[in-house]
């Protein structure tokens, strides 16, 4: 859907050359929601606003579905893209309606039609319209108005939307609210949106894919299970903080353990979906009926059990430290061989 190659911008003040963005190329693929984020002056604000040419393109090509945005009307370049940005930015002589309806105005919808598409929008942003639609922003909340934003980003139907620091503003229970709530919106409408944030836990609660930047350049560019367990740097393992072990665990899907097993699945195999994460198909393990032998059964889209984990392989993802050659619970493995099978299961 977005295609950037070899991108630039250059500042030039009193004789020097500033290069705010140097040299960034990545893709963003339709549906998918890819965060940017970095440090204060890394560029990814910068990066996200040439995408709609809010900010000129000094060296490089940006494309949309093939097409050049230096060839595409600036004007209707823009009003093909939602744009969210801090606070809202909504009209405060406008009512919320009205707010939601700007680009739709603009286009030359007739009114009737405009006020039924803000009262669609409102409903899928949890705004009851019967109560907001008339009222104007200074009479909502802060989360309020941003999800008046977020209406007004949707009201032409935009395939891509622009999210720059979007929940920076409002305090931290409203903003873990609207973190869920947009990823409620998402699995919805399946928007391409570029996200700009600098919070890293948002960062990899919402991203499909993450861009990391520093200085102006790419640091890693990936899916988060991807910066989570091979960090590019001592630059991204920094940014993204000591925890980073304990969060690779809920963004590694079981079918990257499985693997194949020659033997037949029987009637009483424990059978879980492959796009689970880890922890959450230890507790369905942990809850399944009759899940004997040495493990469990990993389906594929198709709900077809494809791969195969060992219960020891679980464990150790998880990081219950067991090795083959240790002791545990004071037994040694010879000891343990002695045990029936249950006995070991339970264990």
């Amino acid at each position: 859907m977005i295609t950037l190659e070899h991108v630039s911008k250059i500042f030039r003040s009193g004789g020097q050359t500033i290069r705010a963005v140097d040299d960034v190329s990545f893709e963003v693929a339709e549906g998918e929601l890819c965060v940017l984020i970095g440090p204060s002056g890394s560029g990814k604000t910068t990066t996200m606003r040439m995408i709609n040419r809010l900010e000129s393109i000094s060296e490089g090509t940006i494309t949309i579905n093939g097409r050049n945005v230096v060839d595409m009307n600036e004007v209707e370049l823009r009003r093909s893209i939602g744009y969210v940005i801090q606070q809202g930015g909504l009209f405060p002589h406008f009512t919320v309606a009205d707010n939601v309806a700007v680009v739709p105005r603009l286009l030359g919808w007739p009114k009737k039609k405009r006020r039924q598409r803000a009262e669609e929008l409102l409903e899928l942003v949890g705004l009851d319209p019967a109560l907001h639609a008339d009222r104007y922003p200074k009479q909502l909340s802060g989360g309020q108005q941003q999800r008046v934003g977020v209406a007004r980003a949707l009201a032409a139907d935009a395939p891509i939307i622009l999210m720059d620091e979007p929940f920076g503003a409002v305090d931290p229970i409203t903003r873990k609210q609207l973190q869920r709530w947009l990823r409620q919106i998402q699995a919805d409408v399946q928007k391409t949106i570029v996200f700009v944030t600098h919070d890293i836990n948002e960062a990899f609660l919402l991203g499909d894919r993450i861009v990391l930047m520093n200085d102006g350049a790419i640091e890693q560019n990936g899916e988060p299970a991807e910066l989570l367990r091979e960090p590019a740097s001592d630059f991204v393992r920094e940014f993204i903080g000591d925890e980073f072990a304990l969060q690779a665990l809920e963004h590694t899907r079981i079918s990257e353990l499985a693997k194949p097993k020659r033997a037949a699945v029987t009637d009483d195999a424990v059978v879980i979906p492959g796009t689970l994460t880890i922890p959450e198909a230890s507790v369905e393990v942990a809850h399944a009926d009759g899940a004997g032998g040495e493990g469990f059964w990993v389906a594929n889209e198709a709900g077809e059990p494809e791969g195969y984990v060992t219960y020891h392989d679980l464990a150790a993802a998880l990081g219950e430290g067991i090795v083959s050659d240790s002791s545990v619970n004071g037994q040694t493995d010879a000891e343990r061989k002695e045990e029936p099978d249950d006995a070991v299961h339970h264990r």
